[in-house]
């Protein structure tokens, strides 16, 4: 429900301006001043301010800068009877949203702020718009047994509202399973946001999910929203949750258990309501068994536990990936792409540790290198070529195994430097944390 504060000096104004407001079921408190308005908004977000210029005490346009530094992401209506063009114009200049004359017909002003919370809406929507425009456009691929289950249990999970853990090795596309829930969901059209646990330094996770109030910490110069207030009426994905810290834990299971945070530095409760989907490729029992997750946020989360297949176990659907892949890519390149015969068996024969990721990331660099539209084993990496053909080669299997072992190398003198702290050993290395995890998996590297 839209929360509003009306701040208004004249009592009957104030009355009248309230009982029309919250005939439209809008969540309508009422202040005399700007003070007491501070007041409130420190204690509560509010969606939209409705209030007078001139008032007693701090007027409006005081008011006005206040609003914008402590809680920018709140719209304004200032109202005034002694209006004139250059006091419209100061005022949208200063950050107010609109601006109206009294006297004003209570439907105008009814229009005006339905206007404004429609578009808070919109823009709470356009925080992930155009990933989900990507996501949308994408598919689990595959028709093998193993997926036709997958998406047996999607479309019967979809409908509902509760939890999904979707488990699954790096690259299965548990991605594409969470944005296939939510697009089959009663909450398609509400905001859907996506946050990857594993890519945010540790510092700053929570302030991510939470959201933070003005001077929480150094650098905090405004409130902001968490993503949970971002995807309120709709879905939040924690992609590699089994990276949360064990603090970051506790308050995900209140927010499961009482659909309620806190902000950072706040002390203000937030009531939210999302559909929360989480997936990971760590075995949360093993982590549960090491202490470094919580037996009973697992239990909270896998009310409905999904398991992405790898590569390995649905071999008949390479294939149909491929010819996928290649058409994506023959559009790339202006030309029509296909693999011989030979090449398909390398590929049939391949374990795929990268699973699907892998498979697409291999056809896109033969796209590229293969010096015809026909992709032949001699355009595929080393350790999906026939031994007989890498004996007479022997050039790029020595590039590309120095490439592979030089990058371990890095890897583990990165890891050896830092102590094991994966954040800053990404760091020295130029790359993701999530990418950096990704390099340790492709390498089998513990540590």
């Amino acid at each position: 429900m839209p929360a509003i504060l009306l701040v208004e000096d004249d009592e009957i104004m104030r009355i009248t301006v309230q009982d029309r407001l919250r005939r439209q079921k809008w969540d309508v408190e009422a202040v005399a001043g700007g003070m007491e308005a501070m007041e409130r908004l420190r204690q509560r977000n509010y969606h939209l301010v409705i209030s007078d210029i001139r008032m007693p005490g701090m007027d409006g346009l005081e008011l006005l800068d206040l609003v914008r530094s402590h809680s920018p992401f709140t719209d304004i209506i200032m109202m005034t009877a002694y209006g004139s063009v250059e006091d419209a114009i100061d005022c949208l200049k200063k950050g107010a949203t609109d601006y109206i004359l009294k006297p004003f017909d209570m439907d105008d002003l009814v229009i005006r702020s339905t206007r404004i919370l429609e578009m808070q809406s919109v823009r709470a929507r356009c925080a992930s718009l155009e990933e989900t425009c990507r996501q949308a456009r994408e598919t689990i691929i595959g028709s093998s047994p193993q997926i036709r289950q997958v998406h047996a249990l999607i479309n019967r999970v979809a409908p509902t509202d509760s939890t999904v853990l979707i488990t699954g090795e790096s690259g299965t596309g548990k991605e594409l399973a969470a944005s296939a829930i939510q697009r089959a969901s009663r909450r398609a059209d509400k905001p859907y946001i996506r946050i990857n646990c594993a890519a945010i330094p540790e510092g700053l996770i929570e302030s991510e999910l939470f959201g933070h109030e003005k001077g929480a910490f150094t650098g905090a110069h405004a409130r902001k929203p968490g993503r949970f207030e971002m995807a309120d009426g709709g879905t939040l994905l924690l992609d590699e949750v089994g990276e949360l810290p064990l603090g970051l834990q506790a308050k995900l299971l209140r927010i499961l258990q009482e659909g309620e945070c806190e902000r950072v530095g706040g002390t203000m409760t937030i009531k939210v309501d999302v559909r929360l989907l989480c997936a990971t490729a760590r075995n949360l029992e093993e982590e549960v068994q090491a202490g470094r997750f919580r037996q009973d946020l697992l239990y909270r989360l896998q009310v409905i536990p999904l398991t992405m297949p790898p590569l390995r176990e649905r071999r008949e659907d390479i294939a149909v990936l491929s010819n996928h892949f290649l058409h994506e890519f023959s559009l790339r390149r202006g030309m029509a792409l296909s693999l011989s015969a030979e090449a398909m068996q390398c590929l049939m024969s391949y374990d795929f540790p990268g699973n699907v990721r892998e498979l697409r990331n291999i056809l896109e660099r033969a796209s590229v290198l293969a010096p015809e539209p026909v992709i032949t084993p001699a355009d595929l990496p080393a350790d999906l070529q026939p031994q007989g053909l890498t004996q007479g080669s022997s050039g790029p299997v020595m590039l590309a195994e120095a490439l592979a072992k030089t990058e371990r190398e890095c890897l583990l003198n990165a890891l050896t430097l830092t102590g094991g702290n994966r954040t800053r050993a990404a760091e020295l290395l130029g790359i993701s944390r999530k990418n950096l995890w990704e390099k340790m998996k492709l390498h089998e590297i513990t540590f």
